[in-house]
């Protein structure tokens, strides 16, 4: 490459300075490879790893990416180099970590690429007896939350809450706990229903699948734990109910721990759930429902529990407000790809993080057994004419808000009126009165349906009644002129670049007859275009010379 294409190219492929990608000159190897600790390359290579891995660029201009090249090897070259940084960076992986060199065949300059492993499992990476890590644009001693999160790692085939508690026995377990546990347990397994009051309580407990070959697990102490066997599972076994004012300040609270079987009767009891009423059109007499089908207060609830990332540590947290609505969190990611892909496919989630506690909530009825919960809640909002759920999955944490009152009476009496809209079709009506963004075939599917008025950027809800309601072309219409979330066209390119490197030519012809009818020619191409770009940062795919792409 010349020197401009190699720019071209390092700009494409190491697009920014982060956490996962450093810029350096190092035009002499001599004193940089392991010489002023916190600004050497082990040091760099240290504060790579302890993240997620990712690349350090030698003989580049820091902030431009000129290409000034290394000018000084001292002794080292591609293959000596890796076995310095082995010997200096205790605990760093061999694979993985890789060097290469590129010469521009204009100016004959040379730098060189590391590519850096993620730290192994809890195993930080040291340089000059030190943990280093990046912080926004400044290498520092690493931080405590984030040797925590290294030291308390565990593996996807791990799981938590199947451990065994080897200082724990029977008695360390809640009896009237047990006792509920049968109940519920028999009315999961009616097939049980004479023969499990024969069971003593060991053997209940490994049929339920709370013990192992009557040793107390994790799970059995998470849901029939007594109180005072919290510090088994570490003072973190909370659920916090917290009552909020109009203006969000604290008006009442209260923190139950375990067992959590039982405390999730007192955190509902908790709940103010009041009567609602509304006025229905022709009729003087009012509906009255609860502001919260019971429903939606204990799924929520449950999966919090079944899903809480345990080893991060935090409370599970419910936040009544009095303007009426509830927001339930647990600290973790949510597994599944989108929450509307739950809703709409209506399939089980295929991946669980607390797998053992998942199984014995099924078997004491606290969770779907088909994973049709979350559907089961928006359904239950339907049915009021309510704002479905909101999910929110930022920070590393799932949040669910549901409301109990109409926010838009507009949206409700498209409801009332329209009882046959598909659950697709709310949700679309759902983000135009909670004045969220929607993407153009919605809204001109919305408009064909003459459900909404406005501007785009200024729409409302627009009362009537759809006739007729299936109108088939109409869907499928909509069908043709909708596109894949973007997820579907990722995975499409990823599954393409596994058969080996393709041009860009070819992941167009892959990829663009299947986008939206809807889409321009060009919002085509940028489309595909955002797709690889994404998928570069996101580390799966890189660019190579001659517009060629490929797996890292």
């Amino acid at each position: 490459m010349t020197e401009q294409e190699l720019k071209f190219y390092l700009k494409q492929n190491f697009p920014q300075e982060n956490e996962k990608c450093e810029w350096k000159e190092f035009k002499s190897l001599k004193h940089c490879v392991a010489g002023s600790e916190g600004d050497d390359i082990i040091s760099y290579i240290s504060s790579i790893a302890n993240m997620n891995g990712g690349h350090l660029i030698a003989g580049v201009k820091d902030g431009t990416l000129d290409v000034i090249g290394i000018q000084d090897f001292h002794t080292y070259d591609v293959r000596n180099i890796k076995l310095k940084i082995l010997n200096d960076c205790t605990n760093l992986a061999s694979d993985g970590l890789e060097v290469q060199e590129y010469k521009t065949g204009d100016t004959q300059k040379i730098i060189w690429i590391f590519h850096i492993p993620r730290h192994q499992f809890r195993l930080p990476v040291y340089a000059h007896k030190k943990l280093w890590q990046r912080v926004n644009d400044s290498l520092t001693p690493i931080t405590k939350s984030r040797l925590d999160a290294i030291l308390n790692e565990v593996r996807s085939s791990e799981d938590w809450s199947a451990a065994i508690v080897p200082e724990a026995t029977i008695n360390d377990l809640d009896e009237r706990a047990i006792q509920k546990a049968r109940i519920e347990f028999k009315k999961r397994n009616p097939k049980y229903d004479v023969e499990a009051d024969s069971w003593d309580d060991n053997k209940f407990l490994n049929k339920a699948k709370l013990t192992i070959k009557s040793k107390i697990t994790r799970t059995a102490l998470i849901l029939l734990g007594k109180e005072e066997a919290e510090h088994f599972l570490g003072s973190f076994m909370k659920i916090r109910w917290n009552l909020k004012t109009l203006d969000n300040q604290d008006k009442d609270f209260e923190v139950f721990s375990i067992p959590f079987l039982l405390s999730v009767d007192e955190v509902y009891n908790k709940i103010r759930n009041l009567k609602y009423r509304y006025l229905r059109e022709g009729t003087l007499f009012p509906d009255e429902v609860l502001r919260y089908e019971p429903f939606n207060i204990r799924e929520p609830l449950h999966n919090a529990i079944a899903h809480q990332d345990y080893t991060q540590k935090g409370r599970i947290n419910v936040v009544e407000f009095e303007d009426d609505h509830l927001v339930f969190s647990n600290c973790g990611s949510f597994l599944p790809k989108s929450v509307e892909n739950v809703i709409l496919k209506d399939t089980p989630e295929e991946v669980y993080r607390n797998p053992f506690l998942v199984d014995a909530m099924k078997n004491l009825d606290m969770i779907e057994t088909q994973g049709g919960g979350i559907r089961k809640i928006f359904n239950f909002q339907r049915k009021r004419f309510f704002p479905l759920p909101d999910y929110d999955l930022s920070d590393e944490k799932v949040k669910v808000t549901i409301t109990g009152k109409i926010l838009d009476e507009e949206f409700a009496r498209i409801l009332i009126k329209n009882p046959d809209l598909s659950l697709e079709d709310i949700l679309i009506l759902d983000k135009v009165q909670k004045k969220k963004n929607i993407s153009n075939e919605e809204l001109k599917y919305l408009r064909k349906l003459k459900l909404i008025e406005g501007r785009k950027h200024n729409v409302y809800l627009s009362f009537k009644v759809v006739q007729p309601i299936q109108d088939e072309e109409l869907k499928q219409q909509y069908i043709a002129n909708r596109s894949f979330d973007d997820n579907h066209f990722k995975d499409m390119i990823l599954e393409y670049l596994k058969l080996g490197k393709a041009k860009r030519k070819s992941i167009n012809e892959l990829v663009i007859p299947k986008l939206s009818a809807a889409l321009t020619e060009e919002q085509k191409r940028n489309k595909v275009t955002n797709y690889l770009s994404s998928l570069k940062r996101e580390e799966k795919i890189e660019s190579l010379p001659g517009y060629y792409w490929q797996l890292t």
